[in-house]
């Protein structure tokens, strides 16, 4: 973050970036190998419960329940993922104010796929230079080898990456099966050609195209940088000195000699530009293409201990601290967001802890309102829809309270039964003679349910009315 602002630089040409070793490099593969790990095998995963499925994750669209592991969410509970989305967001929003763009740099999809990919060219085809080599060649038996290997390889990560998003919503061993065989849904074809065409063609063929024209992130992330966030940045002071930059020539290769005439310590090697997957140039400030990815500190870092000088010529830091003032992580945008993840996390929380076992939704019949008996009484009738969330089948006694004289018939059940995990929609009348005294034509009173067999507990109280005329 120098004094010029966000730089917005246009590219033409594809980016071939150098591989690099180094503690973010590393970083960035430990976490590419563990989100890879988790999304690919997850679905085949077994978890044994008492009812519904054995997969571990699994989004089960016949019986609309999502089970993740011990915890099932029901449809009536897809309020939940509204609270998670707006969580999610202002915690990335909490994270950029403090540390940048690390999201992009190291958990974004778009990020690891085509890290992936690029892994992939690397191997077959070689490092940078080779790469470059074989772009310019023309086509011959070692180009037509290499890059059709390399779209082979991309289309089958393409194609395995469709595939275990499908096996998410289906047993991932009978869904599979199937796949190959040509009995599975249509859905299923479907939506494994429209994954495994875009993540080819983002990963494969747009990569950082992706981030510097498709994602809005990199758009509106100048809003959220301030002088107290950690970026990736060049010291520009310590870099250029008096008079800049220089490669260390003879009289130039010792630290003392370049700081008695005056020139700074970057030996305009570009290697912090060769690996960078941007294609960028740290060095001109802060840009909106950068995602934080460090691996140009990795870059620097190297050609500081090959030459004996301190390393952190670029490296993670503030606007503040390269100007030598204090570090204030404490500020109102920082706070403001830091709030609003904890209360969104809290009300998450409370919302799934908090959440009945036993759902209870009545709805009175409004055609007709009311019918007058033979014998004089009034009957209204009502539909109940009874969810029990646990894994037992439950027993139900239902009643009524503050309805004098009133009798209830559930037609010809005797015992209100509702399957573990399962609903139960039940019609339901109540029948009372009219009180001459009492001429009030809506008469509040509420139904009783009380758990008599199973895992339920709370007795469920719901607020009605009896219409009288």
């Amino acid at each position: 973050m120098q004094e010029s602002p966000i730089q917005f630089v246009e590219y033409s040409e594809v980016i071939h970036p150098r591989s690099i070793k180094g503690r973010f490099r590393n970083l960035k593969s430990y976490i590419l190998v563990l989100a890879y790990a988790v999304f690919f095998l997850l679905p085949w995963l077994r978890w044994e419960r008492p009812i519904g499925s054995d997969q571990a994750v699994i989004f089960d669209l016949a019986t609309l329940r999502f089970y993740i592991f011990d915890f099932v969410v029901h449809p009536q509970d897809i309020y939940w993922l509204s609270i998670l989305l707006f969580f999610a967001a202002v915690f990335l929003f909490f994270v950029t104010t403090l540390a940048g763009r690390v999201f992009c740099g190291y958990f974004c999809f778009q990020t690891l796929w085509t890290d992936a990919y690029r892994w992939i060219e690397h191997t077959i085809q070689g490092d940078r230079i080779k790469r470059i080599r074989l772009d310019k060649q023309a086509w011959n038996k070692e180009k037509i080898f290499k890059k059709g290997l390399t779209h082979f390889f991309w289309l089958l990560l393409s194609f395995l990456t469709g595939l275990s998003f499908v096996l998410y919503w289906g047993d991932a061993f009978e869904l599979s099966a199937r796949f190959f065989m040509g009995t599975a849904p249509a859905a299923a074809y479907i939506t494994t050609l429209i994954l495994t065409a875009s993540t080819y063609l983002a990963a494969g063929f747009a990569q950082d195209a992706i981030c510097r024209h498709v994602c809005p992130y990199s758009r509106f992330q100048s809003a959220m940088f301030d002088e107290n966030t950690l970026i990736v940045s060049y010291d520009y002071i310590r870099g250029e000195a008096k008079e800049g930059r220089a490669k260390p020539i003879k009289d130039l290769k010792k630290l003392e000699v370049r700081q008695e005439k005056g020139v700074g310590d970057c030996v305009d090697c570009g290697l912090c530009v060769q690996v960078c997957p941007m294609g960028i140039d740290i060095r001109d400030g802060l840009q909106i293409d950068c995602i934080h990815c460090a691996l140009c500190i990795d870059a620097c870092d190297k050609i500081m201990d090959a030459r004996g000088w301190d390393k952190g010529l670029i490296k993670y830091t503030s606007d503040n601290n390269l100007h030598g003032k204090k570090n204030k992580y404490v500020n109102v945008r920082s706070v403001g967001y830091g709030i609003a993840s904890l209360l969104a996390l809290v009300i998450l929380y409370l919302s799934v802890t908090g959440s009945a076992l036993l759902n209870v939704s009545v709805s009175q019949t409004r055609q007709p309102l009311f019918v007058t008996m033979g014998d004089g009484r009034i009957k209204n009738s009502y539909h109940f829809s009874f969810i029990n969330k646990t894994s037992k089948p439950a027993k139900l006694e239902l009643s009524l309270e503050n309805l004098e004289g009133a009798k209830i018939s559930l037609g010809e059940i005797k015992t209100i039964k509702v399957k573990a995990d399962g609903a139960l929609r039940l019609f339901v009348k109540v029948f009372r003679h009219p009180n001459e005294k009492n001429v009030q034509r809506n008469i509040p009173f509420r139904f009783k349910v009380v758990p008599i067999e199973g895992d339920l507990k709370e007795t469920v109280f719901i607020d009605s009315q009896f219409i009288t005329r």
